[in-house]
């Protein structure tokens, strides 16, 4: 058991806010039934999801250097459940606690520009952690199996990371960039079976949707595919954006490769809320593109 309340400083950014409802809803669902505090940043601004730095590099550093204050202002870790907030976040993160030493002009400029704007400055004096490693390195997967009340036995999941999790940041030390595990190991600790397949750490294709739909919607397919023919129930993401590639935008994807696919992709705190006998009503999932229902059945429900 936990010796003490977790407490986060919560991100949840624009797109949990927006098109994925139900994985802000979700958080909130689990974060709840785990005793785990959330304390939502209502003043940050969106990350920006790389998009920033093709203009300017400060711009990117200046807008996420607030982001993380906000955090810092209440001495706690930035908490986010989308990776490519993770990615885009800890990656300045990362960049300014490297440049207080190597470029600290660098660091004092991004502060002047957040002094004009009547924002504390950047100290660099905490974390930036996805939900996933919060669950399995801060709350511990041993604590997660003994709040488990409705064990997922048979459901076969299959992970789908997203890039910006795994490799966004030069240090990775929660899992294996390349073989990652903790997914894998949050699905056995509620009962249900990893699938492995080859795209579960590959982008999702949602970077190239605006310029090269078809390559994406081609990239989107295989990895589903793939899925599929691994004998997957569903695919599991800890990333809204690949949500949206891999679920919202299924029915077009299914056009561009011309076969039907069909397979149901959860939000990473949906799946592990089921297991702690949280409604699926209460964790938005008939807000999905692609029905639920057959999740759902294969459990009982």
């Amino acid at each position: 058991m936990l010796s003490q309340t977790l407490k986060y400083a919560y991100y949840p950014g624009c797109v949990a806010q927006g098109a994925c409802r139900e994985l802000h809803m979700s958080t909130q669902s689990l974060t709840q039934a785990l005793g785990i505090e959330l304390i939502e940043l209502k003043k940050a601004a969106c990350c920006g999801s790389g998009t920033f730095k093709e203009d300017s590099l400060l711009l990117e550093d200046t807008v996420n250097a607030r982001n993380i204050a906000l955090a810092e202002e209440l001495n706690l870790p930035l908490l986010t459940h989308c990776s490519t907030c993770q990615g885009v976040i800890g990656h300045v993160d990362e960049r300014l606690k490297e440049c207080q030493t190597t470029k600290p002009d660098y660091v004092s400029q991004v502060n002047g520009l957040l002094e004009k704007e009547g924002c504390s400055p950047y100290r660099g004096s905490t974390e930036v952690k996805h939900i996933l490693y919060a669950l399995v390195q801060d709350y511990g997967l041993d604590n997660i199996k003994e709040r488990v009340t409705r064990k997922l036995t048979g459901l076969k999941c299959a992970a789908f990371y997203g890039c910006y999790l795994l490799r966004a940041q030069k240090s990775m030390t929660y899992d294996d960039p390349f073989k990652p595990e903790a997914m894998e190991n949050v699905f056995r600790a509620v009962g249900a079976t990893p699938v492995y397949y080859r795209g579960r750490t590959q982008c999702c294709g949602w970077p190239l949707s605006s310029y090269a739909t078809n390559e994406s919607f081609k990239m989107a397919g295989m990895h589903v595919q793939e899925a599929i023919e691994g004998g997957a129930d569903c695919i599991v993401t800890p990333c809204p954006l690949c949500h949206l590639n891999l679920d919202s935008r299924q029915p077009e994807v299914e056009k561009v490769i011309g076969k039907k696919l069909g397979l149901p992709v959860l939000h990473l705190p949906q799946l592990i809320a089921l297991s702690l006998g949280i409604s699926p009503e209460k964790l938005g999932l008939d807000r999905h593109i692609v029905s639920t229902k057959s999740v759902l059945e294969k459990l009982g429900m």
